[in-house]
């Protein structure tokens, strides 16, 4: 998904706009995962191409919060002079499906004698 910030209003300060933004987006991305389901996340900078992508590891969905996401996408942005509000990014959610149940059924198919 690529995707790119608006700017503010000039009644809201940047950094909760785009901390708002942030939760929104992890919201959306996260709200059809059922919950014993994992999920990582990877955001690259299309602009500027050197940039290295920004991973968030693959965790629980419940532990997949939108306070973790801005955690590390704010240490980003204040190491990266070159990261701008309006950048385009591409946006990846991993997402690896859990099994449910035991596994399979041992007695599909089979009599059982007693």
């Amino acid at each position: 998904m690529l995707i790119k910030f608006n700017f503010p209003g000039e009644e809201q300060h940047p950094t909760t706009y785009l901390k708002e933004c942030i939760h929104a987006l992890t919201n959306y991305l996260v709200d059809n995962v059922p919950d014993r389901d994992l999920v990582g996340l990877r955001i690259r900078n299309t602009e500027n191409v050197q940039d290295k992508v920004v991973g968030i590891s693959l965790s629980r969905w419940d532990q997949f919060k939108a306070d973790v996401v801005w955690s590390v996408f704010g240490n980003v942005v204040q190491s990266n002079t070159r990261f701008a509000l309006t950048d385009r990014l591409e946006v990846h959610l991993d997402h690896v499906r859990m099994p449910a149940g035991n596994g399979r059924e041992k007695t599909k198919w089979r009599t059982l004698d007693y």
